[in-house]
This record gives C-alpha cells, sequence and structure tokens, in this order.
C-alpha cells in the first residue's frame, strides 16, 4: 500500500466520524440574538424566518450525507497531501467546514462560535508543526495568507456588505490559513474557484428565470468558499503552475 492510498484511506476514515458529529455540532450552537425591528419607513425584508439550528440538526440523514461529504473530501485531500503535515489540520477542518456549510446554506449565518475556534486551533496545530520542522517559511506564508485572504473580504464586506455578510469574512481567515501554507498560487486559485462556483451557478438562474430583482437578494456564499477552499487544496498546485507558471 503507498503512502498516498494510505493517507487517502486514514483522512477519509477520521474526516467521515468526524461528519458523523455535524448533527451534534450544529445543534450546540447558540442562536443570535433577535434582531430589532425595522423602521416603519424601511425596506420590507422579503427573507424567511431564520430556521433555528436545533431544526437543522434533527433533519434526517443529515449525519450521514455529512459523513459522506466529509469523507470524499478526505480522501481527496489525503490524496493530494500524502502522509504529510498538514494533515494534522486539514482532517478535523473537514467536517468543521461541512458543517458551516450546511449551516449557512440554511440560515446565511457562519458562526463565529464555531469559526473562531476552528481558526485558533488550526493556527496552534500548523505553528507547532512549522516550529518542530523545517517548514517555517510555509508557517510564515500561511499567517500572512490568512490576513491578506480576510482583509480583501473585509474590503468586499465594507464596500458592500449586503451582498456579503461578515461570516464570510471571519471564513476567509482559515481558508487563507490552509491554502497559504500550500502556496501563493494556491491560495489565488482558491478565493477564485470559490467566487466562480457561486457566480456561475446565480447567473444562470437569473438568465433562466428573467428575474432581475434576484441580483439584490442574499444568497450564502460560505458553501462556494469552501468548495473553492478544497479544489485549491487538491488540484491548487498544478493549476497555479500551468495558469501563472
Amino acid at each position: 500500500m503507498t503512502d498516498t492510498v494510505l493517507a487517502a484511506l486514514v483522512a477519509a476514515v477520521l474526516a467521515g466520524l468526524g461528519g458523523l458529529l455535524v448533527p451534534r455540532l450544529i445543534a450546540r450552537v447558540p442562536e443570535p440574538e433577535p434582531k430589532a425591528e425595522a423602521a416603519p419607513d424601511d425596506e420590507a425584508d422579503d427573507e424567511p424566518p431564520k430556521t433555528p439550528y436545533a431544526e437543522i440538526a434533527g433533519r434526517p440523514g443529515l449525519g450521514l450525507r455529512s459523513a459522506l461529504v466529509s469523507a470524499l473530501s478526505g480522501a481527496a485531500v489525503g490524496v493530494a497531501t500524502g502522509l504529510d503535515w498538514p494533515l494534522l489540520w486539514l482532517v478535523p477542518l473537514v467536517p468543521v467546514a461541512v458543517a458551516l456549510a450546511v449551516i449557512d446554506w440554511h440560515t446565511k449565518l457562519l458562526p463565529r462560535v464555531v469559526v473562531i475556534p476552528a481558526t485558533l486551533g488550526a493556527i496552534l496545530v500548523m505553528t507547532l508543526v512549522g516550529l518542530a520542522t523545517d517548514q517555517q517559511e510555509a508557517l510564515v506564508r500561511a499567517l500572512v495568507a490568512m490576513v491578506v485572504a480576510r482583509s480583501f473580504f473585509w474590503v468586499l464586506w465594507f464596500v458592500r456588505s449586503a451582498g456579503m455578510g461578515f461570516g464570510d469574512v471571519r471564513l476567509a481567515a482559515p481558508v487563507g490559513l490552509v491554502l497559504g501554507w500550500e502556496g501563493w498560487g494556491v491560495l489565488a486559485l482558491g478565493v477564485w474557484v470559490g467566487f466562480l462556483l457561486f457566480a456561475v451557478p446565480a447567473l444562470a438562474v437569473i438568465v433562466l428565470r428573467r428575474d432581475r430583482s434576484l441580483l439584490k437578494r442574499s444568497f450564502p456564499f460560505g458553501p462556494f468558499m469552501v468548495g473553492g477552499a478544497l479544489v485549491g487544496l487538491v488540484w491548487g498546485t498544478a493549476l497555479a503552475g500551468r495558469i501563472w507558471g
């Protein structure tokens, strides 16, 4: 058995087991504070009421679906990474990313009580690995990339907060961290693919439905950001080399 196959199997099993716990994680997320009532002259809010986290967690089959997605994602990461240090933070982050994607898809929220601890945990493990091995350059690049990615999304949020939630800004930190460890080209590609995965289906729906009012609606971006990060981790090095040389 080659190291690549072993890494894929180990990552798939561990990430899959973590995926089974996704419903429990979602159920433990505290509900956000209720928003103040809008003034009478404010624009009408056509958004449906937020789905409670407990209701999302209780949906039949969520654990098995999350485990399957986590296992497949973990296997892909294992194939790309091999038996190497990044698996120490990537494997635990896979089911967390799945949970965040599920939450954002149903609520358009990315709870800080999940994103921030996951980010800090990844930073801690990555720092220990970087200082204990000869990967100090990768560590510095990852930390700088985290700041760059978060700052980039913060600017997008600041310019048009109606089109992007601050949860996306928070999620940009761990995305930039893990992609930055692999390289600047991987970071650029992962972020770009996230926007591409989001924009193409959205524009297709708008064109097919011929409803320009959809442009004013907010849509969850977290699942597409996670998908872009996965593409960057798995194929980023090869694609970035072909695109940017």
